[in-house]
């Protein structure tokens, strides 16, 4: 008998682990063995200065990937999430120059980014309206907003106070507290809570959650709003990890965050994954991108190398659910 006959009772424990976390493995196996050949390339790769900007530098980007990995695996995606971290940015920004309290400048922001994205989830949830429209259109909503009414002017003269991503605990940077704690506290939401298996529920096969009792329009709303909750966390992470603030929209940064949703293990098309193999897909890219400069190769080949890793992951999440039908 092989092995896709046994039932998943009767596995190991060990094979149900790989099973449940094979992509995740894969991922932290090549980061393993990137860190381990630049490092012995080039001894610098892996200088506490380099570490730290791979790690922390690239934080926020883990913690949107955390909310965008729950979007997917409801059967959703959102395009706009890198102009929401733009406008977070912006506004928080703002509010600390003007002196308003520094837990209204974090809190602000963020109550923003979930009342936005409850709004899209809505419209996506009651109007039918794929989601890649909905946030399509919010995209060009929140880049032309933010450009029209800042003109991608810098934000300077930042309180010491409201530099959070700065702040150290345990001799380690407060942005990667903020993304091995979260992705923690997700995974176990995901995993134990009632609203997180609707999640996965809802992204598997929306009519059977709904015959099970489940409301699919209310769990897409709920996690969206969830969504922004991270995406607003990102938005301050990405403020305050320098002491200025550009009034646009990262380029390319709702590419990144996708892409480390979707390589880090949640199936495209909804109803799999998890938000570990997320955070750990960011770690890799931010590990590509920096390896590439020690080994004296075009940064640009990075789009590239996140384009064959997206098209090669596809096609095995592909595969995988042939096999299982």
């Amino acid at each position: 008998m092989t092995d896709i006959a046994l039932p998943s009772a009767s596995r190991s424990p060990l094979r149900r682990f790989i099973s449940g976390y094979g992509q995740e493995l894969v991922v932290l196996l090549a980061i393993a063995v990137l860190f381990v050949g630049v490092g012995l390339y080039n001894p610098r790769f892996l200088s506490n200065t380099n570490i730290n900007s791979i790690f922390a530098g690239n934080a926020y980007i883990a913690v949107a990937a955390i909310g965008m990995s729950m979007v997917i695996i409801s059967g959703h995606i959102d395009v706009s999430v890198g102009s929401l971290i733009g406008v977070i940015a912006t506004i928080a920004g703002t509010l600390a120059v003007n002196h308003y309290p520094i837990w209204l400048c974090w809190l602000i922001p963020i109550l923003f980014a979930m009342a936005v994205n409850a709004g899209v989830g809505a419209l996506v949830a009651y109007t039918k309206i794929p989601s890649i429209v909905v946030t399509l259109g919010m995209l060009s909503i929140l880049k032309g907003g933010l450009i029209s009414a800042t003109a991608g002017a810098w934000i300077s003269d930042l309180p010491p106070g409201f530099m959070i991503a700065q702040m150290r605990l345990f001799n380690l940077p407060s942005a990667v507290w903020f993304m091995v704690i979260l992705t923690i506290l997700a995974a176990i939401f995901m995993r134990y809570s009632a609203f997180g298996r609707a999640i996965y529920a809802v992204g598997g096969n929306p009519e059977a959650a709904r015959a099970a009792g489940l409301n699919p329009e209310r769990t897409v709303v709920g996690v969206f709003a969830l969504h922004g909750l991270f995406a607003g966390i990102a938005g301050i992470l990405y403020a305050t990890q320098l002491q200025v603030i550009q009034s646009t929209v990262p380029p390319n940064l709702e590419l990144t965050i996708i892409t480390a949703s979707v390589i880090g293990g949640v199936s495209i098309l909804g109803g799999t994954g998890t938000v570990i193999g997320s955070t750990l897909a960011a770690i890799l890219f931010a590990a590509i991108n920096s390896s590439l400069v020690f080994l004296n190769v075009s940064a640009y080949w990075l789009r590239s190398v996140l384009g064959l890793m997206i098209l090669a992951t596809v096609l095995a999440d592909m595969a995988r659910r042939r096999r299982s039908t």
